[in-house]
């Protein structure tokens, strides 16, 4: 065994950094409906996410043996150098969508990162390419859909055995499933996302001969990743909690309770059984049918449709920055150097840019109308959403509003404007 190196101990603190964007970039799957509808303010939200991240990364070390055994061959000849860039390029790809507000999986920036600095630093013998399709691609495609079917499914459900009953008498219980399906969620992400952090430095201590390959996370890894990733998400990446909130579709009550309750389902049966795959698309296409399956429920296509080409560039975006951050770590303590500058530069000027037009607690429900700066118009309804209202029309009665207990609440539809990119 030997000592942990100084480059090994740069790419521990740049992995917790990742797994810390890791948790603000996905504060928004757990709790972007149960903020928009009011079920509990922003910041006890964030707080109970962040304390239930925690609890989570303690459940399980399935997925990262898939990170650190799976995906990348350890005995190809990967370098600690290898890993230092991957994370680079997964950390400037979760930033810049942080900036955009839009929800793309910080799982796939992680293995896109991984996959591309591995094929420049060692070639195709790095990286186990049956394992990428089963255990990441295959699921990648697989569990948005399946958990937009399971919400949809639950959203009708719901609203038929609730049909006869007035909408404020069962509001408290729809607010209390919310909280407990949020934070099954919010377990469901530690026990799933933390991991991968676990996976990556588990992987360079075994590439610098910390430990012995096949190894399980030592408990000061566990710990680690548990507290980066719940830091993370205390804080909250509110933009991206508006745009799941308020830029997919008008959530009510009981479509945040089927949409969370099916995304925390298909997440923790992936967990079990090692499957790596992105909260963020399940959460999104749990959003997505939960809208599909209220009546009169409308889709925000054109916002769906971003957040589907982010996912479809996450990975090949991530790999690019990863394999040029890994042509220059290839060159030595200079390329090793030269990386963490670009890489720190790049993070401020994200960050600056971000300051121009902040969302936080406060206005994180707040909704963009045409006469802001830089806010789409209003989105008419579109193909799909006006084919399935054609046979399942709005309720012809009032309805009651989605949010009302929310100080901040607006009525249903009033939102029809992007709430996805300020």
């Amino acid at each position: 065994m030997e000592h942990i190196t100084l480059l090994i101990g740069i790419v521990i603190v740049t992995a917790l950094v990742f797994d810390f964007t890791n948790g603000f970039h996905d504060t928004a799957n757990a709790m972007a409906t149960t903020i928009s509808t009011g079920a509990l303010s922003p910041r006890i939200a964030v707080a109970m996410s962040a304390a239930l991240n925690l609890v989570g990364a303690f459940l399980s070390v399935e997925v990262a043996k898939t990170i650190s055994g799976g995906i990348i061959d350890e005995g190809a000849g990967i370098q600690p150098e290898v890993i230092f860039a991957g994370l680079v390029g997964a950390i400037v790809w979760n930033l810049l969508t942080w900036l955009a507000g839009l929800p793309s999986s910080s799982s796939h920036a992680l293995f896109g990162g991984l996959i591309g600095a591995t094929l420049v630093s060692v070639g195709m013998d790095g990286v186990n390419s049956d394992k990428i399709v089963m255990k990441v691609l295959i699921p990648a495609v697989a569990a948005p859909v399946v958990a937009g079917v399971a919400a949809l499914v639950a959203t009708r459900l719901t609203y038929r055995l609730a049909r006869d009953r007035d909408p404020q008498d069962t509001a408290k219980g729809y607010r209390a499933g919310q909280i407990a399906s949020a934070a099954l969620v919010s377990l469901a992400h530690g026990t799933n996302d933390a991991q991968k952090t676990m996976g990556v430095i588990t992987l360079a201590l075994i590439t610098g001969g910390v430990i012995v390959p096949d190894s399980d996370p030592p408990l000061w890894v566990i710990v680690a990743a548990g507290l980066a990733i719940a830091l993370g998400t205390y804080l909250g990446g509110w933009r991206i909690i508006r745009t799941m909130g308020k830029g997919i579709t008008d959530i009510q009550p009981p479509q945040g309770f089927a949409a969370q309750t099916g995304a925390a389902t298909v997440i923790l049966a992936s967990s079990h059984i090692g499957f790596a795959l992105s909260t963020t698309q399940v959460c999104s296409g749990a959003v997505m049918g939960a809208g599909v399956g209220r009546k009169g429920g409308v889709v925000r296509w054109s916002t769906a449709g971003r957040m589907v080409l982010a996912w479809l560039l996450t990975l090949p975006a991530a790999g690019l920055v990863a394999g040029g951050a890994a042509l220059l770590a290839d060159q030595g303590d200079w390329g090793v150097t030269t990386v963490a500058v670009l890489a720190v530069a790049a993070c401020a000027a994200i960050w600056a840019a971000s300051r121009r037009k902040p969302v936080d607690h406060t206005n994180v429900n707040d909704v963009n109308d045409s006469t802001d700066a830089g806010a789409a118009p209003a989105e008419p309804v579109g193909v799909v959403t006006a084919a399935l209202q054609s046979v399942a029309p709005p309720p012809a009665g009032p309805v009651a509003p989605a949010h009302a207990s929310s100080p901040s609440a607006t009525p249903a539809g009033a939102s029809a404007a992007t709430g996805s990119t300020s």
